[in-house]
């Protein structure tokens, strides 16, 4: 379910080094959480309910329409890898359509991620729509 390297642009700097490849303009590459954000909370000392649990409808619908637009989707999880055969079969249960799988993913939040690419974030607060812009303060290095 890897995204094809050919869906990558090589990208030069204006010194015309070769820098990090950049998906094509208009394609987003989305980072998703599983517990909490596309089904019930599910904390990884109870595996047993990680089989059962029901996505939200609108998590599955709209994750699934980006995949469908052609953006990328990455589902990044607290779960262990003892827990990737129990998620993924889950994923597929319930028709979710993905690219790749991270596990291990830091537990507790208040997460602060720095990258050499551009990063956005969306805190997810019980409802899964259409994202929309609004303009909000952000931390930035000091230049």
């Amino acid at each position: 379910m890897e995204p094809s390297d050919k869906s990558l642009e090589t990208t030069f700097n204006e010194k015309g080094e070769l820098i990090s490849p950049v998906l094509p303009q208009g394609v987003k590459n989305f980072l998703i959480d599983i517990d909490g954000t596309i089904c019930d909370d599910i904390p990884n000392e109870e595996p047993e309910r990680m089989g059962t649990c029901l996505p939200y409808p609108d998590a599955l619908r709209i994750v699934n329409k980006w995949y469908d637009e052609g953006h990328i989707i990455t589902f990044f999880t607290s779960r262990t890898e003892e827990h990737r055969e129990i998620t993924e079969y889950w994923l597929r249960k319930h028709d979710f359509k993905w690219h790749s799988m991270l596990m291990g993913k830091p537990r507790g939040g208040n997460y602060h991620w720095i990258d050499n690419h551009i990063v956005k974030a969306t805190r997810f607060k019980g409802k899964f729509t259409d994202l929309v812009v609004k303009n909000r303060d952000v931390e930035v290095f000091n230049d």
